[in-house]
């Protein structure tokens, strides 16, 4: 028969031997929290690298197509703009002063125009990366603001309209423009200056065709990679 003395003894070895086991189960959950930790880091570093290959990547086909774009128009007179990329026409060009209808001259122009731009922009090369064409009216600071973001962006939908209409001469190229064409005014505010350095209204009156690439996907995918 047990004494008082023995059944506390053998309380406190049961007790003894609880407590080691129960230390050894914290120790284990602890390594395998640091094990994960571990783990979650080297992915996230993997993500990082793969997050900057992608940008570097994006970054190089901005360049290079901004590069290409210059070398196309070389001489032509047609303006590139060397950090976006973006082709400008002082509006002279296209529509006569305070109007949207296209000048009968500028027909010709845009039927040239259009496929060399588009043979740089959409090939094999940079098709993939494209996600818009942007083709964008601006305006001298001459009228209101509303008064001129109408005729900006009636001049941008003028030009959209006869490219993907019936008389642009290449149907081939219209329905690869369907997927990816806007029209858009800033009305006059992006106003431009002359060589002196002061408000130019002739250079503020212009039609310009701009590309985005896949920034937001980039950016979307980025983030992804970070978690947020």
């Amino acid at each position: 028969m047990d004494t008082k003395y023995q059944r506390l003894f053998k309380k406190e070895s049961d007790e003894g031997q609880f407590w080691p086991s129960f230390t050894d189960v914290l120790t284990v959950i602890l390594l395998c929290f640091i094990l994960i930790f571990i783990v979650m880091m080297v992915i996230k570093s993997f993500q990082i690298e793969e997050m900057k290959r992608t940008i570097d990547q994006i970054m190089g086909v901005r360049v290079n197509l901004v590069n290409d774009l210059k070398t196309e128009f070389s001489g032509t007179g047609i303006k590139v703009d060397e950090k976006t990329g973006a082709i400008i026409f002082e509006t002279d060009i296209l529509f006569e002063f305070d109007k949207a209808e296209l000048k009968q001259e500028s027909f010709q122009f845009l039927d040239e125009f259009v496929p060399k731009y588009l043979d740089v922009l959409l090939g094999s090369e940079y098709e993939e990366y494209v996600a818009e064409i942007i083709i964008e009216g601006h305006t001298d600071r001459a009228g209101g603001y509303l008064y001129n973001l109408e005729l900006a962006q009636n001049r941008a939908y003028s030009v959209a309209s006869y490219i993907l209409g019936d008389n642009f001469p290449y149907k081939n190229i219209q329905s690869e423009l369907e997927e990816k064409l806007t029209v858009n005014s800033k009305s006059y505010t992006d106003s431009r200056t002359g060589e002196n350095g002061e408000y130019s209204p002739e250079a503020s009156r212009r039609v310009e065709f701009k590309f985005r690439l896949k920034d937001e996907e980039i950016l979307n995918r980025t983030r992804e990679l970070l978690g947020e």
